[in-house]
């Protein structure tokens, strides 16, 4: 008898359903702009802002919800003005060291 061969589910990975604390979106961040990537650093705060709620962000940060999923998406391409601006709404802020 040949045996049935079961189908496996499985659903998209979504890394916004685990930064549910500030110290899961603060480590997440810093990894993102460890990467020193523009692309990668805008999607983890557009990741970020849906763990949080994108239209509550786009609002503390003075834009449209379009615009935000926009820039922050990985085609986006935000002003620093932005990425400041959204990183302020989430409670973020930017800072240096030397290497």
């Amino acid at each position: 008898m040949a045996k049935k061969k079961t189908k496996l589910k499985t659903t998209a990975f979504d890394s916004a359903e685990y930064l549910d604390s500030n110290e899961a979106i603060s480590a997440y961040v810093e990894e993102a702009l460890a990467t020193e990537d523009p692309a990668f650093i805008a999607k983890a705060l557009g990741t970020v802002a849906r763990a949080r709620g994108m239209g509550q962000i786009a609002k503390k940060a003075g834009l449209s919800r379009e615009s935000l999923y926009k820039a922050l998406s990985a085609e986006g391409n935000p002003e620093f003005g932005t990425v400041i601006r959204v990183m302020h709404a989430l409670g973020l802020k930017l800072s240096a060291s030397a290497r």
